[in-house]
């Protein structure tokens, strides 16, 4: 019996696909509830600092609560998305209060009007949900971390509507080189299931139609690798300014309550200056505008200061959604200025800024298919390719791993800038 075992490994294999198809179906329901919560919880939070604008001068309050809440449950050191990838690819624990802990920071965030996304913090969700799912069900220390993924892809899915992506995302944004392929199947399953349950509670995703796809050529492609090469810049550009906020506030301003009441006292004062909201919360209205081919070039800049103030300062919530937009405005105002579909330029910059950021090839094709279409495929997977080798080894996670060059062959195992 253990030599027919040995020749055969089809039995552990379909031991492998059930354990994992019951236990990422579990998963994938409970992130689609979970997500389903908290997008509505955000979509409520945004719909409530659109008709009450005096929300905004409760930014400071809505910090003080965030950083109380973190020290309250001995969290003030928690590393956000950073700490999930380090749980998959280290020992790093998750702690369970991670996911309760972002979701209701980031609601509050949203409410009074800090520059933030949702996707990030679906993924903290999501980890945490995973580790809580491996303790209940006592799975060890590698089925764990495909636990983690699972809840990492049914949040994302659940949130974004793109499941085949947020499938993918959790496999290939932790080791950029290398891919999880063993939790392919859990990861596929529960982002798809979490996103079908988020959308029967009336959670929809994100489309956006584009316009004008002129007819693939020589003259519209070299257009598109000069939108990859662009992105690529501000890819490194956005990274940069990022992680610097981040660590001037911290240099500068020790006490977290002081940092975090001192950003909200500059957003308010930006947002007062500019004169608009749309700066505020995730933008997409931003995005729209930018689809539609009509947007402001100060719009490029106004958001990446918005977002580096917001997360540099302590509030909580994705770096996603604001990484799109950019992308958007930025091809956007790219299209218009060289006469080439204003509304192509601004999908295909989501997509290329996306990839420079994160350094997910795949996910950043599947998430461009699923939001916009398959039309426009040959532009996509130019400007992704291009953004993706020229933005180097910058990043938004600093625990996020190249095991592979970019440009060589080789093992370089070094974390991202």
């Amino acid at each position: 019996m253990e030599k027919f075992r040995i020749k055969t490994p089809f039995g552990a294999q379909v031991n492998y696909f059930v354990k994992w198809g019951l236990i990422s179906c579990a998963v994938g329901s409970l992130g689609g509830v979970v997500g389903g919560v908290f997008g509505h919880g955000i979509r409520l939070a945004a719909l409530c600092f659109r008709n009450y604008g005096w929300l905004l001068y409760l930014l400071p309050v809505s910090g003080v609560l965030i950083v109380w809440l973190y020290q309250t449950f001995h969290q003030s050191k928690n590393q956000g998305t950073n700490m999930i990838l380090a749980a998959v690819s280290s020992d790093q624990q998750i702690a369970l209060s991670t996911g309760p802990l972002i979701l209701v920071s980031t609601v509050l965030t949203h409410l009074t009007g800090g520059s933030a996304g949702r996707e990030g913090a679906a993924l903290q969700i999501g980890g945490s949900m995973g580790t809580w799912v491996g303790k209940v069900l006592k799975l060890d220390e590698k089925d764990t971390k495909v636990a983690v993924m699972c809840g990492m892809s049914a949040c994302f899915g659940a949130l974004f509507g793109t499941p085949l992506a947020a499938g993918i995302f959790s496999l290939e944004v932790i080791s950029i080189g290398i891919m999880y392929y063993a939790a392919l199947v859990p990861c596929l399953f529960a982002s798809f299931v979490g996103a079908g349950v988020s959308g029967l509670l009336g959670l929809s995703g994100e489309h956006f139609e584009i316009l004008e796809i002129p007819k693939f050529g020589p003259g519209p492609a070299a257009l598109i690798v000069c939108l990859g090469i662009l992105c690529a810049v501000v890819s490194i550009f956005f990274c940069l300014i990022l992680h610097g906020a981040e660590h001037l506030c911290k240099k500068h301003l020790h006490n977290p309550y002081a940092r975090i009441l001192a950003g909200g006292a500059i957003l308010i004062c930006l947002t007062v200056l500019v004169g608009t909201r749309d700066y505020n919360g995730s933008s997409m209205g931003l995005i729209e505008e930018a689809m539609e081919g009509h947007v402001r070039y100060e719009a490029l800049f106004l958001k990446i200061l918005f977002t580096a103030v917001t997360l540099g300062a302590g509030y909580k919530g994705g770096e996603i959604v604001p990484t799109l937009c950019v992308g958007a405005v930025l091809g956007c105002i790219f299209g218009t200025l060289f006469g080439f579909s204003p509304s192509l330029c601004a999908a295909c910059g989501m997509a290329a800024l996306f990839v420079g950021v994160t350094n997910c090839p795949i996910s950043s094709m599947l998430i461009a298919f699923e939001m916009c279409g398959f039309e426009a495929m040959p532009y996509f997977a130019l400007a992704i390719a291009v953004s993706f080798t020229l933005s180097g080894y910058y990043g938004l996670y600093g625990t996020q791993k190249f095991v592979y060059s970019k440009i060589k062959t080789e093992f370089i195992n070094r974390k991202a800038n």
